[in-house]
């Protein structure tokens, strides 16, 4: 049995656990025989090692046991498998956990809420146990996170950020080769051949194959041909298929399964694999391609936006000269949309008992400014410096590899307290500006499809983008063409019919409720 559809049916038996877990989770219920609360946030990303964390929370819970009577810990959700591992510990009903970092994008915090995983808040509730968080979100936000009359979650809605996605690149690479830019799609197979010619001890994108298949280069090539974007909250396992004209949101349409797009990317990228630019053993193969470029062994690195203005600043100082680039998917036809309120959000485990005590914690970590740095940004003097003109600086001999402090709070960060830096890369400003200048507003913000009848479709797709996407994006198939036309005979014979008329239907249904 394939694992996606394993991960449906754990699952759907655990949401008995889940539901029996939630009708004793009690709003305030106390834990502990010492009069202290202890409040665990589930969180994304790999546990630091570095004592870091560890140190700022400590401080924090100095603050915060005497205030209000809780103690900060933190759980996480790692990078391997962390799709499928962070639905398990949800369904789990593990009481355990109170706050959880979710997200309607890309951390299923919509069916996770319909699954009976999230607490359901009331605005009596938010406003008596978080009245700062509340009287800061307007109306208009709030209603973003509600269905049926209950907020199910809290959005991270003043946090200015971009996680447009694209591909880094190295100026300096690129000029010696006489490569000026990368400007569209196919411009990276200029610079990928001068970094396989003139640095051999790196790979031109020394990528783990497993982690961006549905965030790369197929994606990246769809959205620089057409005005078509990914609508969210219809993902099949990790793979978003099911995507809209710009020209025509309300319509579901998919380059996956139509048109000749798909084939002419495999072609390009089994070129690409022939080549070189990634390593023989890319499927299997498992390192941090960040690292990897700050070390100089690797010319390109994949993520978003927001990723890049910090690592250009890294990057001049641990490979000065480099002039690191972005090329954004879709920049050759301005097609980017601008980030969701939600793509970051706060949630209540249903299963907590502790529910009012979580509140009163969170209000303090994004409304607390003494506590919002500490989390974030660990101690003064120890993990950064405050200069004269109130700009932050990293001590002597700081290392972002090996001394960040990796708390990861994805769910309620404040553009007020961000602090400015004095090694911000100088372009930054420019580089978001420009983005503003074009990118659109997603129209579909408070579509949430509910896959209740196409739940074992939806799976059974998923396994067959897990079977085929993979070896396609490599370029590990033994025929490109022949591999397109298998998928999508394989998608049809999974009920991909069947779950685009349902979410064709709903989405008609949302279009009218308008």
């Amino acid at each position: 049995m394939k694992k996606n559809v394993v991960l449906k049916i754990v699952l759907a038996a655990l949401l008995i656990t889940v539901t029996t877990g939630a009708l004793f989770a009690g709003a305030g219920r106390q834990g502990g025989s010492s009069g202290i609360t202890p409040i665990t946030m589930l969180l994304l990303g790999n546990k630091p090692t570095n004592g870091r964390a560890e140190a700022a929370i400590a401080e924090i819970n100095k603050i915060v046991g005497p205030r209000i009577g809780v103690e900060l810990k933190t759980q996480y959700i790692e990078w391997a498998d962390w799709q499928n591992q962070y639905q398990l510990t949800m369904a789990s009903g593990d009481p355990n956990i109170d706050l959880v970092v979710t997200a309607t994008d890309w951390l299923y915090a919509w069916e996770l809420a319909r699954r009976g995983g999230f607490y359901a808040l009331t605005p009596e509730l938010i406003q008596k146990n978080a009245p700062q968080t509340w009287a800061e979100i307007p109306a208009s936000h709030w209603d973003l996170c509600t269905e049926n009359g209950k907020i199910w979650f809290i959005p991270e809605d003043q946090y200015s950020q971009y996680t447009n996605h694209g591909m880094y690149w190295r100026k300096d690479w690129a000029a010696e080769a006489g490569v000026t830019e990368v400007a569209k799609f196919e411009d990276l197979e200029k610079y990928w051949d001068a970094v396989k010619k003139n640095h051999p001890d790196a790979y031109p994108w020394d990528v783990a194959g497993a982690e961006y298949a549905d965030l790369g280069l197929i994606g990246g090539y769809i959205q620089g041909k057409n005005q078509v974007q990914g609508i969210i909250g219809v993902a099949t396992g990790n793979f978003g298929i099911f995507q809209y004209n710009v020209s025509d949101p309300f319509t579901v349409v998919s380059y996956y399964m139509d048109g000749n797009d798909l084939v002419d990317a495999a072609k390009l990228l089994d070129r690409w694999g022939k080549k070189g630019f990634w390593r023989e053993d890319v499927l299997n193969y498992r390192a941090e391609t960040r690292n990897l470029l700050r070390a100089g062994l690797s010319g390109s690195d994949q993520h978003h936006t927001q990723t890049y203005v910090g690592l250009r600043a890294d990057m001049d100082k641990e490979q000065p000269g480099s002039e690191l680039q972005m090329y954004s998917w879709g920049q050759e036809i301005k097609n980017i949309n601008k980030d969701l309120l939600t793509h970051g959000a706060m949630a209540i485990n249903a299963a907590s008992r502790n529910v009012e005590k979580a509140l009163q914690l969170y209000d303090l970590l994004r409304n607390d400014k003494q506590i919002y740095l500490l989390y974030n940004y660990g101690l003064e003097g120890k993990d950064y410096l405050v200069l004269p003109d109130g700009r932050f600086s990293r001590p002597a001999g700081f290392n972002s590899i090996n001394d960040a402090i990796d708390t990861n709070f994805w769910a309620g960060r404040m553009d007020k307290f961000e602090p400015a830096w004095d090694d911000w890369w100088s372009g930054r400003i420019a580089f978001i500006d420009n983005l503003n200048s074009f990118a659109r507003e997603y129209p579909l913000g408070k579509f949430a499809f509910d896959n209740t009848k196409v739940a074992a479709e939806m799976a059974a797709i998923g396994d067959v983008c897990a079977t085929y996407i993979p070896s396609i994006h490599y370029g590990k198939t033994a025929n490109p063409e022949r591999a397109v036309a298998d998928f999508r005979t394989a998608l049809r014979a999974a009920g991909y019919d069947k779950v685009k008329a349902e979410i064709q239907a709903q989405l008609t249904a949302y279009k009218n409720s308008l």
